[in-house]
């Protein structure tokens, strides 16, 4: 392993150079989800001035796993050819420029465009991100991971309590493009750091030290590791059940359990608030356990425990059945921290990354769509519970494959 000393600023000390590498993994992670969560709550406001059928909502509410999806396999080519710091910083860029776009918008398709660009930019910080806490944290790694996972968390859950009132006051316009200025602030330390760092990565180079960009045969091989089909089957398990909860949770309920239309939302905050406590713990268990396969046997426990409830006596315990169905996504913290134990070398982590979330959001678009087809298509809920339950279910062949320290670099070597 890379001694994290010989990554440090020569202009600056070691602390201040990690404190600016936090603050700006910790901003960037603030900025992932906002983007996603900041239309849907003030919708009808944005349709007094562009009209919004059904079929556009879903297509914007399509957009966030097809665009990570996408960005899973630009983000890792994107850093071998412009250094990771470069490339999070021009996704920083897509981001403010797609907010920007959306919030001046005078009509659906310039709206959907301007979430193209903002989510592209969004995803390819997604891949990224595991990627420079390896690399600037190698020490770290657990704790560092449970720290941004839990801003993200919060990041989803902001923009969808501001957005209503921000829009109240001066209008919907402002309350989407809000959001550009936190994503500018955000590529603050990392412009700062590739300032200061310019000696040092020539001085590397001098002393024989690579730059740190995944190789083109380690990006070319990575469908054939075992281990990264593995991780990446267990992260669209929890992205395929997000997105079809976000999608459908609320109208499931209403139909299924009794509850209003006010409760119904409140039961999906509280969907989305059960990952606060996952991301804050579940990455530090991972960096403690040897077989870290038990957390996905959990996630997988509460995903179908959740959905029987909802089966079998819907009205009950709601708040139970939805608070069981909300930690069953601790597999994507767990996904994220494995990201970088599962790899020996930052090129891993960066090619391992970006196969992983690009194969895991390309699944999990199909969760709203399938869900959406099933309920149609029975006019009930019974049928798309039970498919929901036997997708979990299938999460626990992956994770027995997980219980024993497999690294995709020596997996490759194997496999050659």
């Amino acid at each position: 392993m890379i001694d994290p000393r010989r990554l440090s600023l020569r202009q600056l000390p070691l602390w201040a150079g990690r404190t600016l590498a936090l603050t700006g993994i910790l901003l960037v992670a603030l900025n992932l989800r906002t983007a996603v969560a900041s239309i849907s709550p003030i919708a009808a406001q944005i349709g007094v001035d562009i009209p919004l059928s059904a079929v556009g909502l879903g297509l914007i509410g399509m957009v966030p796993p097809v665009a990570f999806a996408t960005s899973g396999f630009l983000a890792a080519p994107g850093s071998r050819r412009f250094g990771l710091e470069r490339m999070l910083i021009l996704a920083i860029l897509a981001m403010v420029v797609g907010l920007l776009v959306r919030a001046a918008a005078g009509n659906y398709p310039v709206l959907l465009v301007g979430n193209v660009i903002a989510l592209a930019g969004a995803g390819v910080g997604n891949i990224l991100l595991p990627p420079l806490v390896k690399r600037y944290f190698p020490d770290r790694i657990g704790l560092v991971t449970s720290l941004y996972a839990t801003v993200m968390s919060v990041s989803t859950a902001l923009p969808a309590g501001l957005a209503a009132p921000v829009t109240s006051a001066v209008g919907w316009r402002v309350s989407l493009g809000m959001w550009s200025i936190l994503a500018l602030t955000s590529a603050i330390p990392w412009i700062v750091l590739l300032s200061q760092n310019r000696r040092e990565q020539a001085n590397r180079l001098e002393d024989g030290i690579k730059d740190l960009t995944p190789a083109p045969e380690l990006l070319g091989r990575i469908w054939r590791s075992r281990l990264a089909w593995v991780l990446a089957i267990v992260f669209s398990i929890s992205s395929f059940h997000a997105y079809a909860m976000f999608a459908w949770l609320p109208e499931l309920l209403v139909q299924t359990a009794g509850v209003t239309v006010i409760q119904a939302g409140g039961l999906l905050s509280l969907f989305s608030l059960m990952g606060v406590p996952a991301a804050l713990i579940v990455p530090i268990l991972a960096m403690r356990m040897r077989n870290v396969g038990l957390l996905v046997h959990a996630g997988i426990a509460c995903f179908v425990l959740g959905y029987l409830g909802l089966l079998i006596s819907p009205a009950a315990a709601p708040i139970l059945w939805v608070a069981l169905i909300g930690s069953g996504p601790l597999i994507f913290p767990a996904c994220l921290v494995l990201i970088n134990l599962r790899s020996r070398t930052h090129e891993g982590s960066v090619a391992l990354s970006g196969f992983v979330q690009a194969v895991g959001y390309a699944i999990g678009a199909l969760g709203p769509l399938l869900i959406g087809f099933l309920h149609e298509l029975t006019g009930g809920w019974g049928i798309a519970l039970l498919v929901l339950i036997v997708i979990a279910l299938a999460g626990t062949v992956t994770a027995v494959l997980l219980r024993k320290p497999v690294f995709v670099e020596d997996d490759l070597h194997v496999r050659q």
